[in-house]
């Protein structure tokens, strides 16, 4: 049988304590209030006091500190004037019932002599000198250590009696901060309110659907996820997901952040997990969301010596048993956040914790037009700004980044003192974000601008040569950031990312400094980013993606990001191998841009000259001296051997109707079959980046060009 606890009696001696305390202080602060009188003087003038001389109705002056004198009035006096309005407040009998300041002594006393000499009665008005200090200070003063001291225990006992138990409990230090969306909340977020993210919707409507109709599931014996991760790039809207849910399946809302859990204090973080689960459970059903929730998720240290966090650990082994452990959270569904899923605790990722992980990647062309379209319904744009233009100008943004644009393209308007965002606003935004704010107030000399133009005409020309670079949009020499010049081009959404695709574009990265070396038979530092650039995409190819034949198919990539950072996975003369293979890769770029230069270099100057008198030139501008671009021939080139190819089918559809009519075929079906075969044979290659490959293809993609960075 189990052991009933025995009741805590209720301790009347604290009680008492209290009690005593309480009285105690206000009788201190009464006694120095009022002691000593029973009211104060009613303030006067010498005027006045002067006549009350004079009709012999003045007992006693008594003069404080030679700073003010205190009048005391005879009994008939003072039953004369209570009875006048101005004197209705004045104190009876034993204290002095009128009060004025002195100039000085002096003073005092001549007006005294003259006012007696005009009074009927001979007799003299008494005077006396007092000294006084302030009584209140002369009791408060000692007290008023004591007074503290009692104030500050009586804070901190209230504090710990009435915050949650446990280490830390202390002014309430151990309660969980998180922010309470109730269901009644008029502020709700909807998947209306969402653009884009289909698939994640898709996947996380379940959990909605468990919320709404539980019984549905409970009858077929399904039980309720635990948990769901949101894994994704920075500004994807993972938080807003979570709140869309919450909005979606009517239910309390509570938000925390990683960090809110750590403290200086130790046992603070457990505790605060221990308080956000008690309030959810008193909520339930309900939602629980943690951003950032590496903050305290992150993989406990093997090595019990180099163990980054011991409070970090307790707070993350506290979470673990809340989520799954002997005690139940039923109706309590966390949701969580992180673009750090790799470094996360493997008891934090299983089965029972959080059931599911849910990709919230970077939006395509057709979910950023749907982004574009949310954040620009409560901006005045011009009638004709196409959001699909804008989507195919974003490529790589996400949603945080595409709501920067929007509200920097109304600043920009604005700024010019626009009624309406036009087209131009979104595309300088677009500039701005991604290149930085122009320095025009930036003055170069006529030798580096053309040094700056003959670098980017480099980048261009090869750029435009090879059918496998991304499509240059735009070419300036206007310095933005710490760039000097920049090649705008347009990376596009691929899948699957080619050995050829990554060796085109380092092309494309070094074309600026053998510009430099061929034209100008010198080299800068302004190519650091292109070196940089083209550098992580040959370790890329040889490291992680098994592109080197000497290497092999063979990766070091660690999905995991539990591998030890002191250790490298491979030999030293694999390193060497590594080495030289890089070396191999980025010298045969070169050695393409070199051809292009050397091959095109009256064009290259041209382009350059161009670029000093208009400091920005446009696809036009380059088609003109270089003529049609490569993906422009290999597109016309394919379509003409489409065309070719569906010319000899036409003549034999001709003849094939008899043929077809006496096998008993339809002659429509025939022509269909050898029609949609010929576009397949002749389409170009298509074969794109992968999708482990996010981080080059930033870097390569819509980021500006840092050429002559000094």
């Amino acid at each position: 049988m189990a052991q009933q606890k025995p009741n805590i009696p209720f301790n009347s001696k604290n009680s008492y304590m209290w009690i005593f305390w309480g009285v105690l202080l206000i009788a201190i602060l009464t006694w120095g209030m009022f002691s000593g009188n029973g009211g104060s003087p009613v303030q006067s003038d010498w005027n006045t006091v002067a006549q009350m001389i004079q009709q012999n109705e003045v007992k006693q002056i008594t003069i404080v500190n030679r700073e003010t004198a205190e009048v005391q009035l005879t009994d008939q006096a003072i039953e004369k004037y209570r009875k006048e309005q101005q004197f209705r407040t004045m104190p009876e009998r034993g204290t002095a019932q009128l009060a004025f300041t002195i100039g000085s002594v002096d003073a005092f006393r001549e007006d005294l002599a003259k006012a007696e000499a005009q009074t009927q009665n001979a007799q003299p008005v008494i005077v006396k000198y007092e000294s006084r200090t302030n009584t209140w200070l002369n009791i408060i003063g000692p007290l008023l250590p004591w007074v503290l001291l009692i104030g500050f225990w009586i804070f901190m006992f209230r504090g710990a009696r009435n915050s949650a138990g446990g280490a830390g409990g202390i002014m309430n230090v151990g309660k969980a901060r998180a922010q309470v969306f109730d269901k009644d909340n008029s502020n709700k977020v909807t998947f209306k309110d969402v653009a884009g993210l289909e698939e994640a919707k898709v996947e996380i409507m379940e959990i909605v659907d468990f919320l709404k109709k539980p019984q549905k599931y409970r009858e077929l014996g399904g039980k309720i996820p635990k948990g769901a991760l949101l894994v994704g790039p920075p500004g994807t809207g993972k938080t807003l997901l979570a709140k869309a849910v919450a909005g979606e399946a009517n239910v309390p809302f509570l938000s925390i952040s990683g960090s809110d859990f750590v403290e200086m204090f130790v046992g603070v973080g457990a505790s605060r997990v221990r308080d956000l689960f008690q309030q959810a459970k008193e909520k339930a059903p309900c939602i629980v969301f943690i951003d950032e929730i590496d903050a305290i998720g992150r993989a406990r240290s093997k090595n019990a010596g180099f163990s980054g966090n011991d409070e970090r650990e307790n707070t993350l082994n506290q979470l673990l048993t809340e989520m799954d452990g002997f005690a139940t959270n039923s109706g309590v569904i966390v949701l969580a956040a992180t673009n750090r899923a790799d470094i996360l605790d493997k008891a934090l990722m299983r089965a029972g914790r959080f059931d599911r992980q849910i990709d919230v990647g970077l939006p395509d062309v057709k979910e950023r037009e749907a982004i574009f379209k949310v954040h620009t319904r409560k901006l005045k744009c011009a009638p004709d700004i196409s959001h699909e233009f804008l989507a195919k100008q974003t490529a790589g943004f996400s949603g945080a980044d595409i709501a920067n644009v929007c509200n920097e393209a109304a600043l920009i308007a604005a700024r010019h003192d626009k009624h309406l965002i036009m087209r131009e606003d979104f595309l300088a935004a677009i500039d701005r974000i991604v290149g930085g704010l122009e320095k025009k107030s930036s003055v170069m000399t006529p030798q580096e601008k053309y040094a700056t133009a003959i670098h980017e005409a480099g980048h261009a020309a090869v750029m435009w040569m090879l059918e496998k670079c991304d499509p240059v949009v735009k070419v300036t020499i206007i310095p933005r950031g710490k760039s000097l010049g920049a090649t705008w081009y347009l990376p596009e959404e691929k899948v699957h990312t080619t050995s050829e695709d990554f060796k085109q574009n380092m092309a494309g990265l070094l074309g600026g400094r053998i510009s430099e070396q061929i034209n100008l038979n010198s080299i800068s530092t302004g190519a650091l980013n292109d070196l940089e650039r083209a550098s992580k995409i040959a370790y890329s190819m040889v490291v992680y993606f098994g592109m080197s034949d000497k290497i092999g198919n063979v990766s070091f990539y660690d999905s995991t990001g539990q591998r030890d950072t002191f250790t490298k996975p491979f030999s030293e003369q694999t390193a060497r191998d590594i080495d030289n293979e890089v070396q191999s890769l980025v010298n045969e770029a070169a050695a393409t841009a070199r051809n292009i230069i050397e091959k095109n270099l009256d064009k290259i100057k041209t382009m350059a000259q161009l670029l000093v008198e208009r400091e920005t030139i446009f696809p036009e501008d380059i088609e003109n001296i270089l003529g049609p671009s490569a993906r422009e021939r290999l597109k016309k080139q394919a379509e003409e051997t489409a065309s070719q190819t569906s010319q000899p089918d036409s003549d034999t559809r001709k003849a094939e109707p008899e043929a077809d009519t006496a096998s008993g075929k339809p002659a429509t079906e025939a022509g269909r079959q050898t029609v949609s075969a010929a576009p397949k044979a002749a389409a170009p290659d298509t074969a794109t980046k992968p999708d482990t490959q996010t981080e080059n293809q930033t870097e390569t993609g819509s980021e500006p060009d840092g050429a002559n960075k000094q």
